[in-house]
């Protein structure tokens, strides 16, 4: 594992990228959908946290915890390997949802920045073979 290090943007910097806070501020579920489809997860897994506390109150049990915000930062955190708890992500997760989605989308957007590709491109080694067309046959008796 290499070294970890910090989110890309602050969890409430904004000011960072506008178009995305006003992306968040204005449709937060459809930037948790983009942002859950740029990560490679299925872009309707954030529906998850709308329907869920929902379904789990009519059984009884409370639930604040959005599960797709959390499970979605924890990934992004591992898999950047960002610093963090598991504790962190619960706590931003339940009280700055939006401001969590925000922040995930500008680190996807800063991962596709920093990503670039090399392409090596090798010399093509180029072989001729040369057939003879004349063959002579004898046909003996």
């Amino acid at each position: 594992m290499g070294k970890t290090k910090n989110w890309s943007s602050g969890l409430c910097s904004c000011c960072a990228d506008i178009n995305t806070c006003c992306y968040g501020f204005w449709c937060c579920p459809c930037l948790a959908c983009n942002v859950a489809g740029n990560f490679g997860e299925n872009s309707c897994l954030p529906v998850c946290d709308v329907l869920s506390p929902a379904v789990f109150a009519a059984c009884g049990i409370p639930l604040c915890v959005p599960p797709a915000a959390l499970s979605l930062r924890s990934a992004m955190r591992n898999k950047y390997d960002i610093k963090g708890s598991l504790c962190n992500d619960i706590v931003v997760s339940c009280f700055c949802v939006c401001c969590s989605w925000c922040q995930m989308h500008r680190q996807l957007k800063h991962k596709d920045k920093k990503e670039t590709e090399v392409v090596h491109k090798q010399p093509q080694t180029v072989i001729n073979l040369q057939t003879s067309t004349s063959t002579s046959m004898s046909v003996g008796k």
